[in-house]
């Protein structure tokens, strides 16, 4: 990242303290668990799925809620959600465009929670956010949540959202120089114990700028999903934990060919910069009881599969790099199934697949369902024992 060196300004990039130095804070603690254990809140019409099939999964507040209660008990380590802005009718079909906001959400959670770190996903870039309001903001939440709150940090890769603000899409690698912008300047809102002024060539101006409280362990968590080297570049500097994908699709098999040296590559870019990260991978656990009983599952969602051709979350033009050539022969099953990759059998199966991920260089595993609340009770009564028992989970 290059920026000009007048006085007030930004000059490079700057590292500062991340909530796992601090040995007490929620994140580090959430370090020590062999795997990280997450859930993909569905939030928005239609989940992950574009099927049909009969699910009690809903975009409500207060089923979600219920979700992160549970997924707490359990002893999850952390939730989120996707941030959306879409025109009416959203993606199509059973994806109808209601959703909850991603930021006031889990900034809600908050108040209602214990234990749980609960990520915000923001897009940084659109509209009026300024770095100043979302450092107070985020600040204001660290404080609610005892250090339990981070922001999944990402910059827009759909053109139709960035035109309901008004403007146009930024070209792809630009967008990450903005956003290491925005980030730096929020993280020196954060540590500095005086006022402080900065411009510089981003819109973003600041004089006499002061943010309390204090962020208690650092700063709060910072997350982003990429699969570009700039995505990547940029993760390494600023993110604590890095959502990835399979490069080769959302099969098994083929992700587990390819996620090795991808996950390789970046951890490296961060210990490149005198910094590590986790990997976080969104694997749709679709389980039961017996062989015969998760293939009927997985059949019945499939051939419901929503029949609106524009029932997917390719509606829209994306230049996201992560996603490129996933769809293919088997788009229809991938629009029905959902989730970056498929992790299908019974419980002593998907621990199989599990351990094959970790080992593979997976940190962590943000779960989705087809039907979240059953789903999840399923998991934790048959699937999460079986985790500790192979030693992903204490």
């Amino acid at each position: 990242m290059s920026l000009s060196h007048r006085p007030g300004e930004l000059v490079g990039w700057e590292r500062f303290a991340a909530p796992s130095e601090f040995s007490e804070s929620p994140l580090a603690q959430a370090f020590r668990q062999p795997v990280l254990l997450g859930l993909f809140l569905p939030i928005q019409a239609g989940g992950w799925s574009a099927s049909t099939y009969p699910r009690t999964t809903d975009w409500r507040f207060d089923y979600n809620r219920d979700l992160v209660l549970k997924a707490e008990q359990l002893g999850f380590d952390l939730v989120f959600a996707l941030s959306q802005w879409l025109p009416k009718g959203g993606y199509g079909g059973v994806f109808d465009g209601h959703a909850l906001d991603s930021f006031m959400t889990t900034a809600a959670l908050t108040a209602v929670t214990q234990r749980i770190v609960l990520i915000s996903t923001i897009h940084v870039l659109y509209g009026p956010m300024h770095p100043l309001h979302l450092a107070k903001y985020a600040a204001t939440l660290d404080h609610i949540s005892g250090g339990r709150w981070g922001i999944n940090v990402v910059t827009g890769h759909r053109a139709v959202e960035h035109e309901m603000f008004g403007s146009h899409r930024i070209e792809h690698d630009r967008r990450y120089e903005l956003a290491a912008e925005f980030l730096e300047v929020v993280q020196r809102l954060w540590a500095d114990n005086e006022n402080w002024s900065f411009k510089g060539e981003s819109p973003w101006k600041l004089d006499g700028a002061y943010v309390t409280p204090k962020p208690r362990f650092g700063r709060p968590v910072l997350v982003n999903a990429t699969g570009s080297d700039a995505g990547i570049s940029f993760a390494a500097r600023y993110s604590d934990v890095v959502f990835i994908t399979s490069p080769t699709g959302s099969s098994f098999d083929s992700a587990i060919a390819s996620l090795p040296v991808h996950a390789a590559r970046v951890k490296e870019a961060a210990r490149d910069v005198g910094r590590e990260v986790r990997t976080l991978l969104n694997p749709m656990v679709i389980s039961r009881e017996t062989e015969k009983e998760t293939w009927d599952y997985h059949d019945a969602i499939v051939a419901h599969i929503d029949r609106d051709p524009e029932a997917s979350f390719n509606r829209f033009d994306s230049d996201a790099h992560a996603w490129r050539g996933r769809v293919g022969r088997d788009a229809p099953k991938r629009r029905a199934i959902g989730g970056n990759i498929e992790v299908i059998g019974t419980p002593e199966q998907v621990v199989e697949q599990f351990v094959q991920l970790k080992r593979a260089g997976i940190d962590g595993l943000q779960l989705s369902f087809y039907d979240f609340q059953p789903d999840l009770e399923f998991f934790g009564d048959r699937i999460l024992p079986l985790m500790k028992q192979a030693g992903l989970r204490f």
